[in-house]
């Protein structure tokens, strides 16, 4: 894997004994890995997935991985890890924001340990979308520990923010030669707005809005474009008419011939949703929850399904003449489940390899991936 930064490696030394092979060669600039060992321009390997959703079993089971004082997130996620880490870029979606003192609560208001942060740099991500419907559960000061925990951690983070340049500064990553701007938008904050004083502090979907602050990141200097949406119907396999008509126009848009968005990450509905290539671009309707409690759907049932999604993994080739569009060269999803009772992320694929009881499972998740077609358009089942 292309390393974190060093600082990251000194900050989580105690927490990753058992990790510290792969964490050592943390690179040291904020929120990007080192650049390709075949040089600049070499292309890179981005993985994303879907809600980090700590209802309050997730939490107790974090405090006894850590033995029972202080909340462990690493094990839950160590079953993934081997795809996150091996990636140039990783990004994730924290969906809570983060309490203190041990104020920590599930469902219907989110507050989570700030140790979620330190799990997730474990694992490998390089940083997070936060823009979600649940992003103002604790006001303001839950949106400036989360990202106080962030920067702790060495994660980048993109969707909310704490002061108004924090909002209008595009989080630019760097992976392969190529600079990366990760964008982040919610549908909505459950029926709250914004602080009167703080109207920037979660970035809202906004078709305009989305395309100006796309080519705002281009004019920054951003090679690719990618853009994390919270949308959706929950509980919902297929995409509704909201994201299926927002994918269209989003990926239409074009500035000078080249599009102005390279990539969509949705996240929100709780399952998974299909993967499918819109105007040459593609588009992830939702990856599902990567962890989550036992979820209740809106029927009032204990469903399954809220504990199965996807890591999309996207490999991009450089452009052929400065100034032309890093294409997506291959697309793959890997298959995953929470086990809830065993409190890990599982690989389905490897699972199955070493005689899980899990095809359903993994069967289930590919034929909801390939549902809109995108077999047609290369994408693959990976390991």
């Amino acid at each position: 894997m292309i390393a974190r930064r060093h600082q990251v490696a000194l900050a989580l030394t105690t927490l990753l004994i058992a990790g510290a092979a792969c964490q050592a060669d943390r690179y040291e600039t904020l929120g990007t890995r080192a650049p390709s060992a075949s040089g600049a321009g070499s292309g890179f390997t981005l993985v994303a997935s879907g809600d980090v959703l700590p209802h309050s079993n997730i939490i107790a089971r974090a405090r006894r991985d850590a033995g029972g004082s202080g909340y462990d997130f690493a094990p839950m996620l160590a079953g993934i890890r081997s795809v996150v880490s091996r990636a140039d870029l990783a990004l994730c979606h924290m969906e809570t924001v983060y309490g203190a003192d041990g104020d920590y609560t599930g469902y219907p208001l989110f507050k989570s340990p700030p140790e979620v942060a330190r799990g997730l740099a474990a694992t490998g991500y390089d940083g997070c979308s936060t823009a979600s419907n649940h992003s103002l559960d604790d006001g303001a000061a839950g949106i400036g520990r989360t990202l106080d925990a962030f920067d702790r951690a060495g994660l980048r983070h993109a969707g909310t923010a704490r002061t108004e340049t924090e909002a209008r500064t595009p989080t630019i990553l760097h992976a392969g030669g190529a600079a990366v701007a990760h964008l982040a938008y919610a549908y909505g904050l459950n029926g709250s707005s914004p602080p009167a004083d703080r109207p920037w502090a979660v970035n809202l979907i906004d078709e305009a809005r989305i395309l100006a602050d796309a080519r705002a990141a281009r004019r920054e200097g951003a090679d690719v474009v990618v853009v994390s949406l919270h949308w959706g119907t929950e509980w919902q396999d297929v995409p509704d008419e909201q994201q299926l008509t927002l994918a269209r126009t989003l990926t239409a848009s074009r500035t000078g011939g080249r599009p102005d968005i390279d990539l969509i990450l949705g996240t929100h509905a709780h399952v998974p949703q299909a993967y499918e290539k819109v105007n040459g671009t593609w588009v992830v309707y939702g990856m599902g929850d990567q962890i989550a409690g036992s979820m209740i759907n809106h029927f009032g049932d204990r469903d399954p399904r809220g504990n199965q999604s996807t890591v999309g993994r996207f490999t991009f080739a450089p452009p052929a003449k400065t100034g032309g569009r890093w294409k997506v060269k291959r697309a793959e999803f890997v298959p995953q489940w929470y086990d809830v009772g065993a409190g890990r992320v599982t690989n389905l694929n490897k699972a199955l390899a070493r005689g899980a009881d899990v095809r359903a499972v993994r069967d289930r998740i590919r034929d909801v991936a390939f549902s809109r077609g995108a077999a047609k358009d290369g994408l693959r089942m990976g390991r």
